[in-house]
C-alpha cells in the first residue's frame, strides 16, 4: 500500500490474512469457508470516523457456491472485481458471475459488498466497504 494517500484510497498494513472468523462474522452467507486470502484497512487517512474495506478471495463449500448461483441468478460480468493488487493476483482464472441480489445476500455486518462467484469453481471474490472494523 502507498504511504501517500488521498481520501478514498484503500490503506492497510499490507498483511495478507487467511483467518476466517472476521469474514464469517461479517458475511454469514459464505457458510463455513474452506479457506480465504484477504486484506483490509481503512479508506483514506482523514481524521474522524473510519470507513473500512475488505477485499477477499474465499474458497467456499461447493454446495454454498451452487446455492449462491442458483438462488441469486448472477450473470457473467465482463470486468474482474476491483480489488487491491495483492488479492487480484490470487483470483483464480475463469468466468465470474455477479448480480445485485447476490451482493445484497452476502452484504452484512455493516458492509456494502460487491460479490462475484466463479461460474465453475467454489470461489467467491468480494470487495466490501463499511463502518465496522
Amino acid at each position: 500500500m502507498s504511504e501517500e494517500s488521498t481520501m478514498g484510497e484503500k490503506i492497510g498494513d499490507g498483511e495478507l490474512r487467511t483467518d476466517l472468523e472476521p469474514l464469517t462474522k461479517r458475511f454469514p452467507a459464505l457458510g463455513t469457508p474452506v479457506g480465504a486470502e484477504w486484506m483490509g484497512g481503512t479508506l483514506g487517512d482523514a481524521p474522524g470516523p473510519s470507513t473500512y474495506w475488505i477485499d477477499a478471495v474465499v474458497e467456499v463449500d461447493p454446495a454454498v457456491a451452487d446455492e449462491l448461483r442458483a438462488t441469486y441468478l448472477p450473470e457473467e460480468v465482463s470486468t474482474p472485481p476491483d480489488v487491491v493488487s495483492a488479492i487480484e493476483e490470487r483470483i483464480p482464472d475463469g468466468t465470474w458471475l455477479s448480480s445485485d441480489e447476490l451482493d445484497a445476500a452476502v452484504s452484512g455486518g455493516g458492509y456494502s459488498t460487491d460479490v462475484y462467484v466463479a461460474q465453475d469453481e467454489p470461489f467467491v471474490v468480494l470487495t466490501a466497504i463499511g463502518s465496522s472494523s
